[in-house]
């Protein structure tokens, strides 16, 4: 009887409290702390002109490519999360990449990288140098 009061107990608690875990400010701009706010990221992807993950390419050669430069991406050990979460898009063979990294030698390394693997034809480097935030 004494584990079921606990668990009734335990549930009351976490469906009170899960509205507040899922809850984000209105305006992305007010977004504080630990709040996730990347749509400074996804405004520049509303431009039309911007290869998004939509642009990727549905042939098998370039899914294939897609994945080759991902998987060399985040084999180097050296790149940071970020530069590991880059957005990789391929059509034609033209590897396009997007997102922040932490520098600008990251930058470089992770065009360099693309550029290696076998059947890209070009990369269009779109990488954002990240500046950290002072303390």
């Amino acid at each position: 009887m004494q584990h079921l009061k606990a668990a009734l107990i335990f549930a009351g608690v976490i469906s009170a409290c899960a509205p507040f875990a899922y809850s984000q400010p209105k305006d992305p701009a007010q977004a504080t702390g630990s709040e996730v706010d990347n749509t400074r990221m996804n405004k520049v992807d509303r431009n039309d002109t911007q290869r998004t993950a939509q642009g990727q390419s549905g042939a098998r050669a370039d899914r294939e490519l897609t994945a080759a430069v991902r998987k060399a991406i985040v084999r180097d050990k050296s790149l940071s999360t970020y530069a590991h979460n880059v957005k990789v898009v391929t059509r034609d063979g033209e590897v396009t990449l997007r997102g922040p990294v932490r520098t600008a030698e990251e930058k470089a390394k992770v065009s360099e990288l693309a550029q290696q693997v076998s059947g890209v034809s070009k990369v269009n480097d779109e990488l954002l140098v990240k500046n950290r935030k002072k303390s």
